[in-house]
């Protein structure tokens, strides 16, 4: 894979940064850029937003991974307030995450809560030296396929974990945690369900939709909790609550304590530790990546790993469970006007007062509310569109995609996630083995030719490299996961401050479902910021690639060569889908 254009020549003169730059955290970056008092400003209520989505988040996700709802709020203070502290991501926010659940309720019926708490602690040694290592930068080259199916699994699993609560079904003994012999179990006492816990439920998720959809700007997980606890104590409902089953949660934090050690003890754990610090280091990179397309900055993922690493061992010294960075509460804490990691810290301080004065109310909260809760968590972060593009765009995606789902919600997230990588880089070497048979014209890999009148060259034309309104970018070779990441940053770096940018895809002989998700993404920046973004040269398979993946009218348009694509920017008139379909 290579790249020509502008800046291309640049690429190799940057000099190489040092090691203090590299992981300096970006509240230091921010501080340097000119930190006032209106960010400050910004910052306290962006923090105080999420403070109050987090609160019933993190006790809903705790009670549903086996563990007590204060844990939720311990990793969520403790390990929030590092992850900002130290983070590569401007904007990342840390805590309990629902991707978790079922890791760590498998952990704590294995090993038991302290278990649980020296798992975490040596998965942030793991991610620590995961991020030293600088091995972060490889994460991105997951296949998008593997994290949509991998995903829209944990969503189907999380759903799973919370039908007990939300029908208020009694169970004869424990409730199994896989998948498969959870629903029988739940099957056989479907004749216990508590109508109240249903109504409950029903109640909370209609409150939390109905907020969602005509009053976004409200806290409507808040509120639907908040009611949820009022007409259960009002109505003395028959229903269990924090109370009844945890006792309540402490008013104070724990003081820091290393967990039970023993050889044996750590050796039994590695595996879950190395599971944990894996679905850590993906999640948050993952999450960075949307905060970057949200706000157009930059994450330093090998900071970030190293930041992550460092709020699970913090978490785990107070009690708390795995941290990662939580797409979800990132994107909310954008959404309200953050400027900089202060708006994470200050979210971990806003929960720990909450904790301080609210406590004793929480004892109200009925667990059938917290259900519905996650249920609309899992409702949301199952990415069902994507999923449905997906299975529509090749057969490989959708065997890659339908065998990290599957192996996911009925084997283990881990090994979901490695099988999928596994078929994805087949199904790499199938589609090239495949071009390099069919495409006798276009190579994978162009070899070199002598600088002849052979009639292929054309004059070298200066204009389009220092066009300070048109950019244009040549992209040469298969455009496949392993380069998407590089191939997206630096498009997404250069476009800026251009009318129009042009991607020329005449050398491109195959580009996999990642790339063109990259290019999707690529074209709804540029729509926002009104940049004018043409597609040359495509193959009708590749147009077929970027069209599935939203690189659609009006934010790209389609020219078969780039003259043409330069001529209508600079002709700066409106264009129609007539347009296109007769420029092509």
């Amino acid at each position: 894979m290579s790249i020509t254009g502008e800046h291309a020549g640049k690429l190799h003169q940057l000099r190489r940064p040092t090691f203090a730059e590299l992981y300096l955290p970006k509240l230091v970056t921010v501080w340097r850029e000119g930190y006032g008092l209106a960010d400050v400003r910004a910052d306290v209520f962006a923090g105080l937003t999420v403070a109050i989505v987090a609160l019933p988040l993190s006790m809903a996700i705790a009670i549903a991974s086996g563990v007590t709802p204060d844990r939720g709020l311990y990793t969520a203070v403790v390990g929030g307030f590092i992850v900002s502290l130290l983070g590569g991501s401007r904007f990342q926010i840390g805590g309990p995450a629902g991707a978790f659940i079922v890791l760590v309720a498998v952990t704590a019926e294995r090993h038991g809560v302290e278990g649980v708490i020296l798992a975490t602690l040596m998965a942030g040694m793991v991610l620590i030296a995961a991020g030293l290592l600088r091995i972060g930068t490889y994460i991105k080259f997951i296949p998008y396929p593997v994290t949509v199916g991998f995903t829209a699994g944990i969503a189907v699993i999380i759903f799973a974990s919370q039908l007990r609560d939300l029908g208020g079904i009694t169970l004869a003994g424990k409730e199994p945690s896989e998948f498969v012999p959870k629903l029988v179990a739940l099957a056989a006492g479907l004749h216990t369900i508590n109508p109240s816990a249903v109504a409950v439920a029903i109640v909370s998720i209609a409150v939390i939709a109905g907020l969602r959809r005509w009053q976004p700007s409200w806290p409507g997980i808040l509120i639907a909790v908040v009611l949820a606890a009022v007409a259960t104590a009002v109505l003395s409902l028959p229903i269990e609550t924090i109370g009844s089953r945890f006792g309540g949660i402490p008013r104070e934090l724990p003081s820091p304590a290393l967990p039970a050690f023993s050889l044996a003890k750590a050796t039994a754990v590695l595996p879950d530790a190395i599971s944990f610090a894996l679905l850590a280091a993906i999640e948050s990179l993952l999450s960075a990546v949307v905060a970057d397309g949200m706000t157009g900055r930059r994450h330093r993922s090998n900071c970030e790993l190293v930041a992550q690493g460092a709020a699970n061992i913090g978490s785990a010294l107070f009690g708390g469970i795995c941290v990662t960075g939580l797409i979800a509460r990132t994107a909310t804490n954008i959404r309200a006007g953050a400027r900089g990691p202060l708006a994470g810290m200050l979210h971990s301080v806003f929960l720990l007062l909450f904790m301080l004065i609210a406590a004793p109310l929480a004892s109200y909260i009925p667990l059938a509310a917290l259900a519905a809760v996650l249920v609309v968590v899992a409702w949301t972060m199952a990415e069902k569109h994507e999923f449905a593009t997906l299975l529509r765009s090749s057969w490989g995606d959708a065997v890659v995609l339908l065998a990290t789902f599957g192996l996911t919600i009925f084997r283990d997230l881990t090994e979901g996630i490695l099988v999928g990588f596994a078929l994805g880089a087949v199904l790499f070497i199938h589609r090239m083995a495949e071009m390099t048979g069919i495409e006798e014209r276009s190579p994978l890999v162009a070899a070199d030719r002598p600088d002849d009148g052979n009639g292929e060259r054309v004059p070298y034309d200066p204009a389009l490299a220092i066009d300070r309104d048109v950019l244009v970018y040549r992209i040469t070779g298969a455009f496949f996961f392993g380069a998407a990441s590089a191939i997206g940053n630096v498009l997404d770096g250069i476009a800026e401050q251009r009318k129009g940018l042009v991607v020329d895809f005449a050398a491109v002989p195959f580009l996999d479902s990642t790339a063109a998700n990259v290019l999707g993404r690529l074209a709804a920046k540029a729509h926002r910021q009104g940049i004018r973004l043409f597609i040359t040269g495509a193959s009708p398979a590749v147009r077929r690639a970027l069209l599935t993946h939203g690189v659609t009218p009006p934010r790209a348009r389609y020219r078969t060569t780039i003259e043409r694509a330069v001529a209508d920017i600079k002709g700066g008139a409106a264009l129609s889908v007539a347009d296109d379909t007769a420029a092509i």
